[in-house]
């Protein structure tokens, strides 16, 4: 890891322009333009965040496309997409860099722009930005099964959100750092600096992430800026500079170039679950055979069926499942652990942490 901090250290001094120019090497790219659909975003001064943030993703993959870049959107449109589902779509084509687009609130006139990476928000203000972009999960079907109960106004629950990035919190790091650098020297933005914060769109990516929230709608002249032409188009440029700078900082230093694919293919899969009961008849998975649970599996073992409550890759989380199975009646439930498909030994694992 000291490697990527020396780098990143070398990266802050470097200016690259090659803004017209192609990349080496093929990149994927994945732009995530935040909200859509039945989720609006922030509404501050009657802009409307959804709108924004696609208008501006659909401008950076526009710029983007002839640079030897392969662009995967989350959305073209108005439509309304899960957190996770945005995730599986990065994953799936193995992007290079995953980078989410939003416009930010505050009941202060506070302006500028400001790019996050996945970690534990230092101090009240990111904790409550990750929130509002994290409440999203709300207005999703079964949300509390599909995030294992996590909960956007704890904040312990964001404790098990870094884990899932730390192997790319470098290069997520270095790219944010390039993004947050054209904000101030190409658009002479206000420098809200990179920070930290839990954000859940990006915890189960497998690639370098960045949130970017381009400017503060509550502000009224900010807002205007970003519902504008003008301001959509600036804000599309200085993104897709930053990011071939950071493709092209890949390229001139390829030993750090496509980690992703071998971290991903040799990381450990991790996945706790309640076990609640054992028979040799095997029953329907519905909630009306399990005292009204749901999120329910079974599994065959010779002529026994296990049926278990819950998924998740956070113990944490697991012992939660645990007492929600027990209040459901499930006095003797317990927690089982599998590792990359196969049961594993609890008690080894929490030695090994």
């Amino acid at each position: 890891m000291d490697f990527y901090r020396y780098l990143l250290i070398f990266l802050l001094f470097i200016n690259y322009n090659i803004f017209s120019q192609s990349l080496d090497s093929n990149f994927t790219l994945v732009i995530d333009p935040g909200h859509g659909g039945k989720d609006p975003g922030n509404t501050g001064n009657g802009y409307l965040e959804k709108k924004i943030a696609l208008s501006i993703g659909l401008k950076i993959g526009d710029r983007l496309k002839n640079n030897n870049i392969n662009i995967i959107y989350t959305r073209k449109s108005d439509v309304f997409v899960d957190l996770y589902r945005r995730a599986k779509i990065a994953n799936d084509v193995e992007a290079d860099l995953f980078i989410s687009i939003h416009c930010d609130a505050h009941t202060s006139n506070a302006y500028g722009a400001g790019t996050f990476v996945l970690g534990l928000h230092a101090n009240e203000r990111n904790f409550k930005i990750a929130q509002k972009e994290n409440s999203v999960i709300f207005l999703e079907d079964d949300y509390q099964q599909k995030y294992a109960g996590f909960d956007p106004n704890n904040p312990e629950s964001v404790i098990s959100l870094v884990l899932m990035q730390e192997d790319y919190l470098d290069k997520s790091i270095v790219a944010a750092n390039f993004i947050q650098k054209s904000f101030v020297n190409r658009l002479k933005r206000r420098d809200r600096t990179v920070k930290q914060a839990g954000f859940l769109v990006l915890r189960n990516t497998y690639m370098p992430s960045v949130l970017v929230e381009t400017g503060f709608l509550t502000n009224k002249s900010e807002g205007s800026y970003l519902n504008s032409n003008k301001g959509q188009n600036e804000m599309a440029d200085a993104i897709s500079e930053a990011i071939i700078n950071y493709f092209k900082a890949l390229d001139n230093l390829p030993n750090i170039n496509r980690g992703k694919k071998e971290i991903k293919k040799n990381l450990d899969i991790y996945e706790f679950k309640i076990q609640i009961s054992a028979s040799k008849t095997l029953l329907p998975l519905k909630k009306y055979n399990f005292n009204g649970l749901t999120n329910l599996s079974v599994k065959k073992e010779g002529s026994i069926y296990k049926y278990f409550f819950g998924s998740t890759s956070n113990y944490n989380e697991a012992k939660k499942l645990l007492r929600k199975s027990k209040n459901y009646g499930y006095k003797s439930s317990f927690i089982i652990l599998e590792k990359n498909g196969e049961t594993y030994d609890l008690e080894k694992y929490l030695n090994e942490l």
